[in-house]
């Protein structure tokens, strides 16, 4: 069975989310489609936090969220105590992002990177595992209350 990639966008995403679906299922992922579709203006946690819940109950185990900035999406689903979003630009900051904090939610800021550095953004995120080790004990101190 394929991993299923959840994927959440507000207005300012929209157009890039349909680009990053194209490029998941040709990479053979399933996707899961939280919205928005279309292009109208629309409150980006109104998509992004039930995304946020399916990743913390373990429906998923990873996801994808845009917005203009990418900034309003990661805020939201960091929220949930299960998720650790990181707001990539770069395909080395999304590699840096699973090697060191094992994130299981990709931001994008749509409005600030072009459609092909988002797809190599997509593809070093889903490509890369993460290294454990010295990063685990870090990883597991960013859930813990304090």
């Amino acid at each position: 069975m394929n991993e299923i990639i959840p994927i959440a966008c507000d207005h300012a995403g929209y157009e890039l989310k349909l680009k990053v679906i194209d490029h998941l299922r040709q990479r053979g992922l399933e996707v899961q489609d939280y919205g928005t579709h279309s292009t109208d203006s629309c409150d980006y946690p109104d998509y992004a936090h039930p995304l946020g819940a399916a990743i913390d109950r373990g429906d998923y185990r990873r996801g994808i969220v845009i917005c203009g900035s990418g900034n309003g999406v990661q805020m939201t689903v960091n929220k949930y105590r299960g998720v650790r979003c990181a707001l990539c630009w770069t395909p080395e900051i999304a590699r840096l992002g699973r090697q060191h904090n094992d994130a299981n939610v990709l931001a994008l800021p749509a409005r600030f990177i072009e459609q092909e550095t988002a797809l190599d953004i997509v593809d070093a995120w889903i490509d890369t595992p993460f290294e454990g080790g010295r990063h685990q004990r870090r990883v597991e101190k960013i859930s813990r209350m304090l």
